[in-house]
């Protein structure tokens, strides 16, 4: 009996498979509609397993790279033994710590360790170029190797000319002889006027960025990037291995040597955290696909009821019709699974040299497919076909025989089951996300959000229901339009839920960045007044002196006209204890103005009300001005305080004192300043005259008087020079003003902005495009599904003497129930999830010490402005495609 049930079973999907398969052929249309909403995300995962298979090289493809034809890659940097794994990877001192090398290795030092009739070569994998293009200084990357030798030549392809042979001659990369703006046989000379003569392009496959390429490695030029290719007779053995790593020297040899530790190969295990963020983000976009798809599904339900009658009619159960609709879930799935596995690894490689020249900059490995991956991918494409058409088998299960036999609708209203549920898990989402907020864990915020946008979804159908019967004061084609998705509350349901989803997941989002972007700016504190420069010195000891601050005015004065430019000195040890000795000078508070608990201490709430625990001045976030020694002239450009403040505070530094933004650093007109040494020397303590600058920025600043530094034991240093403009440069005046200043002196141009630099804009831009994206399309997909199954109504309109305009309006409104409906609900939705994960957030703060600024609910209105805008479209599109000729049509039964 069991065995018959079985082969019952059996036999039952098979012939609903057959039943799918000829469905799908009979409605073209809508089977060509569900195989690109399953395979245009098939085709995206495809794409990016295929390629990340390929880029993903294997052992022995990287040692190719990196070995070329010899059969080790030696690097001797240390003089005492190490310890090494099997591939030559990681090395480490047998005992002690390491001792490094002082002087380079000679060829014939490192052969004399090798067996007879050993072949070398020496390469530099990395080195530094700099030339000028105009006025402007060019930094690329550079290697030097002998390509001529046999065991370098494989490591390069030419692309044109030749390799370098001479020292005086050098190869370039595709991406340098764009970015050089030369070519073959042009002169190139480096900053410090050594020429050079290109002579090719070459092509290294681990790197395809810019690269210069020299004819070999200086003899007496030491560098930790160089290693040694060797090619050995036989093979290179565990014994050859110990002698070498006995010296010092690490090998990575093609095989791994006996005895010693492994590394595994080939990619790492996710963490759990990483891997519940993937899972919870994939089982987003597959309830999107679901969403999505399952309005087709709903309408070939509903045209084909008659069909679905007759099987009960002769003998089908409901388990017999739920095989026949999910089956076209299957096949369907199967089909958008194969078509978008079919398109995505034709497009990885066709898009191959385009990932490898743009995207990772470097070749690809072999051609491969990931099978694992993309049967994956196909089992996820099959289930949301499934999952699709699940509640629609569920209702053809129930539906009324005669009412299907004889053509009738059947408008089930949803059970309020569903309802009870759907605001269970909304709330239950809602309190996990505030809860995992609290906690800072990603992987649980992200699974209340689903779990309350899945609750929001199983609430849609009851709320469509609501609206249509308060449609009833509204004109005759909205009526008509809410009327309708009420009917056919499977195919509007799903869309709007897709919508609604789609907003909220984007709004969510999109509030929580703006809330951050929001509080970054509120605690960014710029180190200059915003628009001033700071001109660094890059090298102060092994470079040239410092130009004088005229020069270095006229230059800047030809940029920038109106900018006031001022020499900076900071003070250091007049006499240090050694060589690595350095002083820091800071100002110190009075014993009863100290916070008396440490930034790490976990103070009482009261601590917090405490004006001695409040800093009134703060760390700048973008250009960092050390102590300075200076007689005031500095203090306009460096702390843009009122006038009369800086002429008090230069009578104080003209009076051997100094100047500070804490007034509570100032006790009875006086400031206790203290140099500490690095070396261990005794700390200098002096109590000099002090003057608080209570307006300008507030920085914490210290400006020494010279008096004031050489009662320290200090002298004063050049640093650089401060630039007083009168707005921001742009972005142009900042290159011109590098390029004026690039012959004077090596210096560092920081710019001090009003506001942190952010990269959100562009995220908020994508997320709201990605949900207006969805918007359209969910909007159009049920249009078309509502407008092909609303035939009769627009012949019964037609019939009774409507207006030919009623049809354009009808597909209007009907777009606009989806659009607006599902973006209502999801801007609701989403500003409801990021207000409270911002709250407990801010919760969490409210206690923490020191004290956290909180997060401000920002609504970002570049988001909301496209999410508004979109309905609007979707419905204007619907209207400006739907013809406006009502069909007048004669039922043939």
């Amino acid at each position: 009996m069991i065995s018959g049930r079985l082969a019952g079973a059996r036999g039952s999907w098979r012939t609903a498979l057959r039943i799918a398969r000829r469905e799908a052929r009979r409605s073209r249309r809508r089977t060509l509609l569900v195989l690109v909403m399953i395979a245009l995300p098939v085709l995206g995962l495809s794409f990016a397993a295929v390629s990340y298979d390929m880029a993903d090289l294997t052992r022995a493809e990287r040692l190719d790279r990196r070995l070329g034809a010899a059969d080790a890659e030696l690097q001797w940097t240390n003089l005492t033994p190490v310890t090494q794994d099997a591939w030559g990877e990681n090395s480490w001192p047998t005992e002690g710590d390491p001792t490094p090398r002082t002087r380079p290795v000679a060829a014939d030092e490192l052969r004399a360790l090798l067996p007879a009739g050993s072949h070398v070569t020496r390469i530099r994998w990395w080195m530094p170029f700099e030339t000028r293009i105009g006025r402007r200084t060019v930094s690329m990357e550079a290697r030097a190797l002998d390509l001529t030798d046999r065991l370098a030549r494989p490591l390069a392809t030419v692309r044109e000319g030749r390799v370098p042979v001479r020292p005086d001659e050098i190869a370039v990369s595709p991406a340098a002889l764009r970015r050089l703006d030369t070519r073959l046989g042009a002169p190139v000379r480096t900053t410090d006027g050594t020429p050079y003569r290109v002579v090719g392009v070459l092509e290294f496959p681990d790197y395809l960025g810019e690269v210069v390429t020299f004819a070999g490695v200086a003899p007496d030029s030491p560098s930790t990037y160089d290693s040694w290719l060797v090619d050995v007779p036989g093979t290179v053995d565990a014994a050859l291995a110990d002698r070498l790593n006995a010296q010092g020297i690490q090998v990575s040899a093609r095989h791994p040597l006996p005895g010693r530790q492994g590394v595994a190969d080939g990619m790492t295990m996710p963490g759990v955290e990483e891997t519940g963020v993937s899972v919870l983000v994939g089982g987003l976009g597959l309830l999107e696909v679901v969403l999505l798809v399952g309005p087709a599904f709903a309408v070939g339900v509903r045209r084909r009821r008659r069909d679905l009658a007759l099987v009960a009619v002769a003998g089908g159960d409901a388990a017999h019709l739920r095989r026949i609709v999910l089956a076209d879930g299957v096949v369907l799935g199967a089909g958008g699974a194969a078509l978008g596995l079919l398109l995505g690894v034709g497009t990885a490689f066709a898009g191959r040299p385009l990932v490898e020249q743009y995207l990772l900059h470097q070749r690809l490995g072999a051609y491969r497919v990931f099978p694992a991956a993309l049967a994956a991918i196909a089992a996820v494409a099959v289930l949301a076909g499934v999952l699709a058409a699940l509640a629609p088998a569920w209702t053809a299960a129930r539906q009324d025989v005669v009412a299907g036999l004889a053509g009738r609708r059947e408008a089930t209203p949803p059970r309020p089951r569903w309802l009870l549920l759907g605001a269970l898990l909304t709330v239950a989402g809602t309190a996990l996300a505030a809860f995992a907020a609290t906690l800072s864990s990603p992987t649980g915020v992200l699974a209340g959000v689903v779990l309350g946008e899945l609750g929001l979804v199983f609430c849609t159908p009851t709320l469509v229901g609501m609206l249509a019967r308060a449609g009833r004061l509204l004109p005759l084609t909205p009526r008509l339009a809410l009327r309708d998705a009420s009917r056919n509350r499977s195919s509007a349901a799903p869309a709007i839920s897709a919508v609604m989803a789609a907003v909220a997941g984007s709004v969510a989002l999109g509030v929580y960045l703006a809330s951050d972007d929001a509080r970054d700016r509120a605690l960014w504190q710029p180190g200059l007044p915003p628009g001033h420069v700071l001109l660094q010195l890059n090298d102060r000891e092994a470079g040239p002196p410092p130009p004088a601050a005229g020069t270095v005015t006229e230059r800047v004065r030809a940029v920038l006209p109106d900018a006031t430019v001022t020499a900076i000195a900071t003070p250091e040890c007049a006499r240090p204890a050694g060589v690595d000795d350095y002083c820091v000078a800071l100002a110190v508070r009075p014993p009863a103005e100290r916070c008396p608990y440490g930034p790490f201490e976990s103070g009482p709430s009261s601590a917090r009300d405490d004006p001695r625990c409040v800093r009134p001045d703060r760390e700048p976030n973008d250009v960092f001005v050390p102590v300075l020694v200076d007689d005031g002239a500095a203090l306009p450009a460096l702390t843009d305080a009122p006038a009369d403040e800086v002429a008090a505070a230069r009578r104080t530094l003209a009076a051997g004192g100094v100047v500070v933004t804490d007034p509570r650093q100032v006790e009875n007109g006086r400031v206790r300043v203290e140099v500490n040494h690095d070396a261990g020397t005794p700390t200098t303590a002096r109590l000099l005259p002090g003057y608080a600058l209570r307006g300008g920025l507030p920085v914490d600043r210290l400006v020494l008087s010279p008096a004031a530094a050489e009662a320290l034991g200090l002298v004063a240093v050049p640093v650089g020079y401060l630039v007083d403009t009168t707005g921001p440069p742009t972005d142009g005046q900042r290159e011109r003003l590098t390029d004026e200043l690039s012959d004077l002196a090596p210096m560092f141009l920081q710019v001090s902005t009003a506001d942190p630099p952010s990269n959100k804009r562009s995220l908020l831009l994508l997320l709201a495009g990605a949900s207006g994206v969805i918007t359209l399309g969910a909007a159009a997909v049920a249009t078309g599904l509502a407008a092909a199954e609303g035939r009769r109504d627009l012949s019964t309109l037609a019939a009774v003497g409507a207006d030919p305009r009623v049809r354009r309006l009808l597909s209007l409104c009907q777009a606009g129930v989806i659009a607006v409906l599902g973006s209502a609900l999801g801007i609701l939705a989403g500003l409801g999830s990021a207000v409270v994960i911002l709250a407990a957030i801010n919760r969490r703060y409210a206690d923490s010490w020191p004290v956290q600024p909180p997060y401000p609910v920002t609504v970002p209105g570049l988001t909301m402005a496209v999410l508004v805008l979109v309905p609007l479209m979707a419905m204007l599109g619907a209207a400006l495609i739907t013809r406006s000729r009502l069909p007048v049509e004669r039922r043939l039964d």
